[in-house]
């Protein structure tokens, strides 16, 4: 199978194929979009210390195109790391096309044939599955959610000190609605047999190199008591359409409220274990501090002295996503200032704007709920008093209290960022 390449591109053809985007979000905003990954000279913003902290909201890369998808920043091409540009989180969810994508292993499916793709169930069931897409739609009951996709490591290069990995700016998250069978259903279906302790899970993709590789397969599980299998989806629609190729076609895992590590794309296995899965992929990789927000030291992890667990939930976040700094705003214009905010533990319930660096703090009006797991738009209308540079704050707060730090966290792995965000902007005098 010939292998796709994406086409890196220039300002130029950018311009020309981002046509009908410009029309959409404002010729300003592409054109952020685009600065954040020149050369030019960008202050770092307030509270980042030490050397080399990402200054961008995004990632810092090229713009490239894939099939199914609009120019989108790369981090990598083995595996594909590519991230949403700004604009795109203006709405409540993200554009197919605009998703962000993130594989582990180089092997990933091109292309599927549905006659002869099957989603196995198997383990330690009564009744093995073998169940083709057909199956999927016509014997399960459809299961739709709105819900957030958020990569682990989103906003890893804020870290200070610097830690390995992709250097992702904020954009490696998404929200869409999706479609699917309950997991849950499939289990019952297949009848899990006592003694059962965790499902695992398992894609069409895989690493190069020897098959007894440890990462060759990428395999997540779940316990068996999670409350998140109840919740989970195989789904096979993304926002009303068949999954774009490289979020995950023709089906992925779906783990509302968890990081995008367990939603496992091209599933093709689902398998009910009766020992602790020891693959790889869970018990080495993506595990995080068993302490208050996942935060340790470089020290203590020199010495050995922090216990590491699973990553599991999503820490309550929001950000400005519009005005994005490139260009000055006027004194006296009254402004909207919009943006979204999620979190993995439930709905949230308010988002405060603060344009003082975070001193005073007012509530914002909230956009539809589209669900406990969903993107929640936030606005506000701000009118500049005076001239000069301002830092623009937002926080969320979540329906189980969780209220966003103004602290950043470090750990080895890059992972639970979710310091409250800000824009630098600057009013000019409008005489």
């Amino acid at each position: 199978m010939k292998e796709e390449k994406p086409e890196t591109l220039t300002r130029r053809f950018l311009l020309k194929i981002f046509g009908g985007v410009v029309a959409y979000f404002g010729l300003n905003k592409l054109n952020s979009a685009l600065a954040q990954n020149t050369s030019q000279p960008v202050q770092p913003l307030s509270g980042f210390t030490g050397p080399d902290p990402n200054p961008y909201w995004g990632a810092v890369g090229p713009f490239v195109l894939y099939p199914q998808k609009l120019p989108l920043i790369q981090l990598a091409d083995r595996p594909v790391l590519i991230e949403t540009p700004r604009p795109y989180f203006l709405t409540p969810f993200t554009p197919n096309a605009a998703f962000y994508v993130r594989w582990h292993l180089d092997n990933i499916p091109n292309a599927v044939n549905l006659s002869e793709w099957r989603l196995f169930v198997g383990g330690n069931v009564e009744k093995p599955l073998s169940l083709s897409m057909s199956d999927l739609i016509n014997k399960f009951p459809p299961t739709t959610v709105a819900a957030v996709n958020q990569c682990s490591g989103n906003s890893r290069s804020r870290f200070q000190p610097r830690v390995p990995g992709a250097q992702w700016g904020n954009g490696s998250m998404g929200n869409a609605l999706m479609t699917g069978v309950r997991l849950k259903d499939l289990l019952d279906a297949a009848g899990v047999k006592s003694g059962s302790l965790q499902v695992q899970f398992e894609g069409l993709d895989c690493g190069r190199g020897p098959k007894d590789n440890p990462s060759y397969k990428y395999k997540k599980s779940l316990n068996l008591t999670d409350s998140a299998i109840d919740k989970t989806l195989v789904a096979y629609e993304m926002n009303g359409e068949p999954l774009p190729m490289l979020n995950g076609f023709p089906a992925r895992l779906v783990v509302p409220g968890k990081f995008a590590t367990y939603w496992i794309k091209a599933l093709t296995w689902i398998r009910v274990l009766t020992e602790p899965d020891t693959n790889f992929w869970t018990k080495k990789a993506y595990r995080v501090p068993n302490t208050p927000r996942g935060n340790t030291t470089p020290d203590d992890v020199k010495e050995g002295c922090v216990e590491m667990v699973p990553i599991g939930m999503m820490p309550v976040r929001s950000f400005i996503i519009s005005p994005d700094g490139s260009g000055k705003i006027p004194m006296g214009m009254a402004v909207m200032i919009r943006g979204i905010a999620f979190s993995g533990y439930g709905r949230v319930i308010k988002a405060e704007f603060s344009d003082d660096n975070g001193k005073k703090w007012q509530d914002t009006k909230l956009g539809t709920d589209y669900g406990k797991y969903s993107f929640r738009t936030w606005e506000t209308v701000w009118t500049p008093k005076n001239t000069g540079n301002y830092a623009l704050a937002v926080r969320a707060t979540d329906e189980k209290g969780n209220i966003q730090p103004d602290e950043g966290v470090w750990n080895p792995g890059g992972y639970l960022w979710n310091k409250i965000e800000r824009q630098e902007i600057i009013v000019g005098d409008s005489k």
